[in-house]
């Protein structure tokens, strides 16, 4: 499992004192409250930054960093992916899982039949649907719910369906 979550972009810059604009991965933006550090990847490189201050605009976090007072200091940093130790995210319900969890999973019919691995996941209010494409390229789109799920292991990278009818044509 990956040691940091995803939890958002920085975008733009906003305003004049070094404000950031964050478009956020997370279903829940307000948990930026409760943070107190995050992790700014860039290049490859991975930075500790306290955070000073958290606003809401409209669907976006605008973060205000430690040191970072003007916009010229915030400049640098657009463009960066936001992370949190996994330790620090919160705690999911019983059988939901983190997006980055399931990519690339496999993905397997109850009589063991090997469909491909998650390429995608979406939302569609109701449920998630999850991207399936095997080896040749041919995509199946699983619904999130219970009666077509029926197994998830992390640690082991596999997921175990059952297909409804018309899912697998």
């Amino acid at each position: 499992m990956k040691e940091y979550l995803e939890i958002g972009q920085i975008v733009n810059t906003y305003g004049i004192k070094g404000f950031l604009k964050i478009v956020p991965y997370t279903d829940d933006p307000r948990r930026f409250d409760k943070l107190k550090t995050i992790y700014l990847e860039k290049n490859g490189k991975v930075e500790e930054v306290r955070i000073e201050e958290v606003k809401y605009h409209k669907n976006l976090v605008l973060l205000k960093l430690e040191n970072v007072c003007s916009i010229e200091e915030a400049e640098k940093y657009k463009n960066s992916i936001l992370k949190i130790k996994r330790e620090d995210a919160i705690k999911l319900p019983q059988n939901s899982y983190f997006i980055v969890d399931l990519l690339g999973i496999d993905v397997y019919t109850e009589d063991n039949r090997h469909l491909g691995k998650i390429v995608d996941i979406f939302p569609t209010g109701s449920n998630d649907v999850y991207v399936v494409k095997n080896e040749l390229g041919k995509q199946i789109l699983l619904p999130a719910i219970k009666s077509v799920i029926h197994k998830v292991d992390i640690e082991n990278k596999k997921m175990t369906v059952s297909l409804m009818e018309g899912l697998e044509k």
